[in-house]
């Protein structure tokens, strides 16, 4: 237990750089690693710069582990740790950055005075191998160098007076780092001012106008050795004029207005010179303008475009020297005097524009689009949906050609009795009037210039009546319905067709048939009958008024067929009788016994009885029997009779009431 208490461990373990954790290049530095035991004792002390070993010993834990470097270069740069191990423990202390500045290059220029044009040499010089070094003049960066050695080049061409500063750095690549050194030395470049300049001159008219001609002469005031390379350029803004080595003559008229830039420029040793000189343009006539007459015009009409200019300089020219043409030419309309065309308007929209032209200078209007209007064509008039006896009726008036807005007007015989503006492709011209009465008298009115309006026919007077008195007739009469025959449901109604006939049962919600058709009545046959169609039947009709009316229900009872009655009557009768007979035999059997045999009192009794019980058993069969066959005649005649009874005829204004499902009882 006490040596387990007593077993040495590390507590902690520091490292320092001494003088300073950021140091110049060549400097000598010392790495000072402290360990800290709970009791003192031998241990390995590593020094590691990430993960390389820079120094180890071991040692006591008493005394510090000194690691010194001297003359530090930039790849010294970097983290550095101490490790302590004693036994199966160990510890590291935090990392440290040491940082190495890369010093300062030093820069020469040669020469340090020059003038404009000269070229000049400068050359960087760093301490050790840079991986790319960097010029700059007034504190721009102007050039850069990618190399492996301790110095760079670089020759330029001063090409602006006065004095310029310039000064280099480099850097330094190391795997993943970067280093940047200090600025090298400033030095100081003199340039004197290149003695020539050019010479920029115009010769024209005092007062120029659009359409003059002008001279431009530009040279050099001094002349040069013939060894030069010296070159001239004349522009006028940005274009470019014309160029020579020592004097450019040129020649151009003046087109447009206002103020006019020209340049006379001189390279000489990629120096430039430059020399402006501005003059005035003043306006010979403005440009023209086209004008449409009418503001408003329709295809086919008459249409006049006229092209003036408004202004012009009297001293140089009168109207009559200007020419006036329209662009592109149009082959509809004519020239009547200078300027002015005369024409019918086209059925399509052209863009067109005019140009006004004197001897040397042409201008054009800004386009116009000639869009010409559509006429109104003649309107059709219809009724919207059906038209309904006594309900109101929409009347929609519309043209399919015309250019918005077109004005619609309704009228009945020659009197206008609504109107209405339609200005969109979407709307349209509707018009709502209380009554049927007198459609065929309404007219439409559509108008969209000043000419008369276009008037429609006469509306159709196609009226829908709804449906009335809905009968269902029966073929045959009900009393004669039988098995194997034909049976006709015939539905009659009045109003307007076509109408859609149906047929139901009252046992089935859908219809047995439907049909529609365009005369007021059809019908449904069931060509072969039997049994299973017996049942209750009525109709349903409806037409485009939307109304639906409805017959009453007709019970069709389908009889037993004739030779079906027959063949039971027989065998009745046939039963009847031979029951009968069966009968009669006994008992005149019972009576001969009586007479032959004399029985005792008693005895004779009992034999009596049960004669008598015998007599009537046979009886009563004989009896059923023949109630049996009455009573299937009889049902037979109960049904034609009840069928008889409820055949009456439908009420023919009778519908059925609303929400009622026509196949349901």
């Amino acid at each position: 237990m006490a040596a387990a208490q007593m077993k040495t461990y590390i507590k902690k373990v520091t490292l320092s750089i001494k003088p300073s954790h950021e140091v110049a290049w060549g400097t000598n530095v010392t790495l000072h690693c402290q360990a800290v035991l709970s009791k003192p004792e031998v241990v390995d002390f590593t020094i590691y710069k990430s993960e390389d070993v820079v120094c180890t010993q071991t040692m006591s834990s008493s005394n510090d582990l000194l690691c010194p470097l001297t003359n530090l270069k930039v790849d010294n740069s970097g983290l550095y740790s101490c490790e302590v191990k004693f036994e199966d423990e160990e510890e590291t202390s935090s990392n440290h950055e040491l940082t190495v500045t890369a010093p300062a290059p030093v820069l020469h220029i040669n020469p340090m005075e020059a003038t404009e044009g000269d070229e000049i040499t400068l050359t960087c010089v760093a301490p050790e191998q840079a991986s790319q070094f960097y010029l700059y003049r007034d504190s721009e960066n102007i050039k850069s160098m990618k190399t492996n050695s301790t110095q760079a080049v670089w020759k330029r061409r001063v090409t602006t007076s006065g004095t310029h500063t310039f000064h280099c750095s480099y850097r330094i690549h190391t795997g993943q780092n970067i280093y940047i050194s200090l600025n090298s030395n400033t030095v100081s470049v003199s340039v004197k001012e290149l003695a020539i300049t050019p010479v920029l001159e115009i010769t024209g008219p005092q007062k120029i106008y659009e359409g003059d001609q002008l001279s431009l002469t530009c040279s050099i005031n001094t002349s040069l050795p013939s060894t030069s390379d010296a070159y001239l350029y004349l522009m006028q803004g940005t274009e470019h004029l014309s160029e020579a080595f020592t004097k450019v003559n040129h020649s151009l008229m003046v087109l447009d207005k206002g103020p006019a830039d020209f340049m006379c420029k001189l390279v000489v040793k990629r120096v430039e010179k430059r020399t402006s000189k501005n003059i005035s343009v003043a306006e010979l006539f403005s440009a023209p303008t086209l004008t449409l007459s009418p503001a408003e015009v329709f295809q086919e009409d008459d249409v006049t475009l006229t092209c003036r200019s408004d202004s012009y300089a009297s001293e140089r020219l009168n109207d009559s020297q200007l020419m006036y043409s329209l662009d592109p030419p149009q082959d509809f309309l004519y020239s009547k005097s200078n300027g002015v065309f005369y024409g019918k308007a086209p059925k399509s929209e052209i863009n067109v524009s005019c140009v006004a032209k004197d001897k040397n200078v042409t201008k054009s209007s800004e386009i116009s689009t000639l869009r010409p209007k559509v006429p109104v064509s003649i309107p059709e008039i219809s009724v919207v949906g059906p038209a309904i006896l006594g309900q109101p009726v929409k009347i929609l008036c519309r043209s399919h050609t015309g250019s918005l807005p077109i004005n619609y007007t309704l009228v009945k015989g020659y009197t206008p009795v609504r109107a209405t503006t339609v200005r969109l492709a979407s709307e349209e011209a509707v018009f709502t009037v209380e009554s049927t009465s007198d459609l065929g008298s309404y007219k439409c009115e559509a108008k969209n210039s000043l000419k008369n309006p276009q008037l429609s026919e006469r509306l159709i007077d196609a009226v829908t009546v709804p449906l009335s008195n809905l009968t269902m007739t029966v073929i045959p009469d009900l009393a004669e319905i039988t098995e194997g025959g034909r049976l006709y449901l015939i539905c009659s109604v009045e109003g307007t067709p076509p109408v859609t006939f149906k047929w139901y049962r009252s046992d089935d919600e859908n219809p047995v048939y439907a049909v529609t058709s365009y005369s007021h009545n059809t019908h449904y046959q069931i060509p072969v009958l039997s049994r299973k169609h017996s049942g209750r039947y009525r109709c349903e009709a409806a037409n485009p008024a939307n109304n639906i009316v409805y017959s009453d229900f007709v019970d069709i009872h389908v009889r037993m067929a004739l030779w079906k009655k027959a063949l039971i009557g027989g065998v009745c009768a046939l039963g009847s009788v031979s029951a009968l007979v069966v009968v009669l035999k006994l008992y005149f059997k019972s009576r001969r016994g009586k007479e032959t045999y004399n029985p005792p009192a008693s005895q004779a009794s009992r034999v009596k009885k049960q004669n008598r019980t015998f007599l009537h058993c046979f009886l009563l069969l004989f009896f059923s029997h023949l109630l049996s066959c009455y009573t299937v005649d009889n049902e037979e005649s109960s049904v034609d009779y009840t069928e008889m009874v409820n055949a009456q005829p439908a009420d023919p204004s009778r519908a059925a009431p609303a929400g009622l499902n026509p196949g349901r009882k």
